[in-house]
Parts: C-alpha cells; sequence; structure tokens
C-alpha cells in the first residue's frame, strides 16, 4: 500500500474519496469478521436489533438466560462506540495525526488477540456470556462509530439494514417515469454516486464474508490475523506521522 494513499485513508482531513475507500475497506473486515465470528461463538456480534428483540421475546417467555447475555452483547457493543469517541477526541483536541488511526490500530490489536487467544477465551465467561461474544462486539462497536463518525453517518460498515434500504430507495428514484414535468415541480433523480457507493459497500461485505468463513473453516481463530493485518496497514503510517513529530519536538527542545 502506498504510505501517500495510506495516510490520505486514515487523515484528519477528510475527502469523500477516502471515506469510500476506508468504508469499502471496513465493510471487507467486518463481514469477515461477523461470518468467521458466527462459526466461532454461534451468533452475529454486530446485529443489536437482533439481540435486543430476542432479549425482549426471551424475557416474555420467562428465560432470564438470554436477556442477560444480550445485555452482555449490548454494553460491550455500546462500550466500543464510546471508546471510539473517546479515542478520536482525545487525538483531535492534541492535534494528532492518528485521530481517526489510533482506534483502527486498538481493532487490529484485539482482532489479533481474538486470533491467538479466541479458543481460551471462549472459556472464559464475561458479562453472563463467552468472553470471545464480548471482545467481538466490543470490535464492532469500536468499528461501527469509527466510520459513522468519519462520514458523518454517511456510512456504516458492520450492518446492511441500513445499506440496503438506502439501494432500495435510490433505485426508487432511479426507475421513477417522470411524467408531465411542471417547472414548480423538480425531478425525481436518483443519486448514480450515493448508489455506487452503498452496492459496493454490500458486496465489500458479502465477499468479507465468504472470506472469513472459509477462513475459520481452514485456519480457525487465526484466520483474523490477515485482517488485523490489513487494519494495521491502514493506521500504520499516521501513528509514525505522530510519532515523527513528537521526535522532532524533542530535537527542538534539545537544541
Amino acid at each position: 500500500m502506498p504510505i501517500h494513499y495510506a495516510r490520505r485513508l486514515t487523515a484528519p482531513q477528510r475527502t469523500r474519496q477516502a471515506n469510500w475507500h476506508l468504508g469499502i475497506a471496513l465493510a471487507f473486515v467486518a463481514g469477515a469478521t461477523n461470518a468467521g465470528g458466527f462459526l466461532a461463538v454461534h451468533q452475529y456480534t454486530s446485529h443489536m436489533t437482533g439481540i435486543v428483540s430476542a432479549m425482549a421475546d426471551s424475557l416474555v417467555l420467562g428465560s432470564y438466560g438470554p436477556v442477560l447475555a444480550g445485555a452482555g452483547a449490548l454494553l460491550s457493543f455500546l462500550s466500543g462506540a464510546a471508546f471510539t469517541a473517546i479515542l478520536v477526541n482525545y487525538a483531535r483536541r492534541r492535534g494528532l495525526y492518528s485521530e481517526y488511526a489510533l482506534p483502527l490500530l486498538i481493532e487490529a490489536l484485539l482482532l489479533l488477540g481474538f486470533g491467538l487467544l479466541g479458543a481460551r477465551l471462549s472459556t472464559i465467561e464475561g458479562l453472563f456470556i463467552p468472553a470471545t461474544v464480548m471482545l467481538l462486539c466490543f470490535i464492532m462497536g469500536l468499528q461501527n462509530a469509527l466510520i459513522t463518525k468519519i462520514s458523518k453517518a454517511e456510512i456504516r460498515t458492520t450492518h446492511l439494514t441500513g445499506t440496503i434500504t438506502d439501494i432500495g430507495v435510490e433505485l426508487g428514484k432511479l426507475f421513477y417515469w417522470n411524467m408531465h414535468e411542471r417547472p414548480d415541480r423538480p425531478r425525481v433523480l436518483a443519486d448514480r454516486s450515493r448508489l455506487k457507493l452503498l452496492t459496493l459497500l454490500l458486496l465489500a461485505f458479502f465477499v468479507g464474508g465468504i472470506s472469513g468463513a472459509l477462513g475459520f473453516k481452514h485456519a480457525g481463530y487465526l484466520s483474523t490475523v490477515p485482517l488485523a493485518l490489513i487494519l494495521s496497514g491502514l493506521a500504520l503510517v499516521p501513528m509514525l506521522d505522530d510519532i515523527g513529530a513528537v521526535l522532532r519536538r524533542l530535537r527542538k527542545r534539545g537544541a
């Protein structure tokens, strides 16, 4: 990955193209993590709508174990999102280049830990659920909050309900027949560039899902290591920029 391209993807100064490319890369990672994670823990860890609905069903049926498990998953996802907000605002207030790269590096380290220690973590009970589920939910919350903050809620990468809904809306506009046009009524037109982005996000998530499922099938928990390397590659250049800036300040003080 060229250095200038990696720097542009996670730079504090955002462009729409950088948001697109980063969003597509993260959708692939999320798809792989979700699919591989499902084979590991037997539940999807970014689908908070389903988890909350299952909690409601279980509560009505008097089955309190799933309610507690859902609460643990929900709190883990929530904590991941909050942690991203803390990291981004901390870096922003200090003028760091790694404002958006730091959460990606943390995600990479957590995925690496999941890959190396996942089998052992699956036997550790956390907030009513195995630590593997909590860890994956935390990772998904962290990532979803990051791309939401970067794109001002235009892009989501860890779930597809909103993405597919928006694709449907744009397709409805695309195939709308503008009959009896009048000057006071603007034509209905699809945002083709947005439709392209949404479709690419869907495809990236799906391809990532296939990759994650195949990876876990053949390599087990270690299949998350390549995902951690992808995220590290995205985060590395801004982190090195910050280290370089610190070293330059130290040289000036010592001069």
